[in-house]
């Protein structure tokens, strides 16, 4: 447990270091944490210490490459799928390395769960205003009409919606889940709350932080990704699309 926690408080160090004091030093602590991670599950003689460690390397990479792509001069709604595509990739390319199943990182679509699977998307509008009324961001488009809206809402589906989704709850929570049992559930939300440092609210990573748990709860009991890839990534268009508008 003491590594596992050594790798939480290097990632909030680097996550707080990045966002309040100085972007290129976060992502140095960062590339350390990703380079440690590596090794470790290379060396450890532990098979569930070996997939925790190769899943905690997708956490500072999500930051290194988000910070590290040259960006600026490039469209904001094609930022999504430049910087996903790559976190896609890597968290695909663990899953093989660990021997993970499709149907052990939730990548199962259930007919039988379908209401149930429906009924945690629906939750997504609710998350979605509720940390609107906590950030308050601008609004990523003009207006609400379709030719705006599908681009960027398919985008915050695909990316945020599932590959985080993916990467958090499918990959990382694997891992986490078979080291610690229902305390890596824990463990991963708080990982992912700590991603949300950079929106420089604590409301807002208490609000993450009990999201994310719902999520991990979801999806350790229906063993699929596809209801809160929904839920997240409907949480985003009302959040950033939708509630700018309206409020």
């Amino acid at each position: 447990m003491i590594p596992a926690i050594v790798y939480l408080v290097a990632i909030t160090v680097a996550e707080v270091v990045t966002v309040f004091y100085m972007p290129v030093w976060g992502v140095v602590i960062h590339i350390g944490v990703l380079v440690a991670a590596i090794f470790h599950s290379a060396l450890t003689s532990s098979e569930h210490w070996r997939q925790l460690a190769l899943s905690l390397a997708l956490v500072p990479l999500v930051r290194i490459i988000s910070l590290g792509l040259p960006l600026m001069s490039i469209p904001q709604v094609l930022w999504y799928p430049i910087i996903y595509a790559p976190l896609l990739a890597a968290a695909a390319v663990a899953m093989r390395a660990l021997g993970y199943k499709l149907e052990q990182v939730g990548l199962v679509i259930s007919f039988r769960s379908l209401p149930i699977q429906i009924a945690i998307a629906l939750t997504g509008p609710v998350f979605g205003i509720m940390e609107y009324l906590i950030l308050r961001p601008e609004g990523a488009v003009g207006g609400l009409g379709l030719g705006e809206l599908w681009l960027p809402a398919l985008l915050f589906l695909v990316t945020t919606g599932f590959v985080e989704e993916f990467i958090f709850r499918g990959v990382l929570q694997r891992g986490a889940v078979n080291a610690f049992g229902g305390w890596g559930l824990v463990y991963v939300s708080l990982l992912f709350a700590i991603a949300h440092v950079i929106h420089y609210s604590a409301l807002d990573i208490v609000f993450v932080f009990a999201v994310a748990l719902f999520f991990a709860w979801v999806v350790n009991k229906t063993g699929s990704l596809m209801g809160v890839t929904l839920s997240h990534g409907i949480t985003n268009m009302v959040l950033y699309l939708i509630a700018p508008l309206l409020f």
